[in-house]
């Protein structure tokens, strides 16, 4: 009478499979960066950096578009999300295109103001320094 074999599975492949899918999804996966929306050209100051955490709203402007909290909006999409906002200290970071018209950024500037949200910040690329 003959003997089986017991053929156990193979776990090698198995593992080389998660570890290769595993890899996959690392490299490809997006890290959530600011909630940024909108490709801006910042202007330059030598203003101090600030300290970003997770509470801040951010408001982007650009020539055409709007965008709060990474979202592009209408101005009064932005006047909604503004009055739903009840910590009226909460930090709000504006980030402007340099070529956007001063219009523009007075109206951004007074929806701020109407709803008392006055902890405001604006961003700025560093400044060169011109050493010859």
């Amino acid at each position: 009478m003959k003997r089986r074999e017991y053929l156990g599975i193979d776990l090698t492949p198995v593992i080389d499979v998660v570890f290769i899918l595993l890899i996959f999804f690392i490299v490809t996966s997006v890290f959530k960066k600011d909630e940024l929306a909108l490709m801006l050209d910042l202007p330059e100051a030598n203003a101090k950096a600030v300290e970003i955490d997770e509470e801040q709203v951010f408001i982007e402007l650009n020539k055409n578009k709007l965008a709060i909290k990474g979202i592009e909006v209408s101005f009064e999409s932005l006047e909604d999300n503004l009055k739903e906002i009840k910590n009226k200290k909460k930090p709000i970071i504006v980030r402007i295109d340099k070529k956007v018209e001063y219009e523009r950024v007075v109206k951004v500037l007074d929806l701020l103001q109407k709803y008392n949200l006055n902890n405001l910040a604006l961003v700025t690329n560093e400044a060169k320094s011109k050493e010859d």
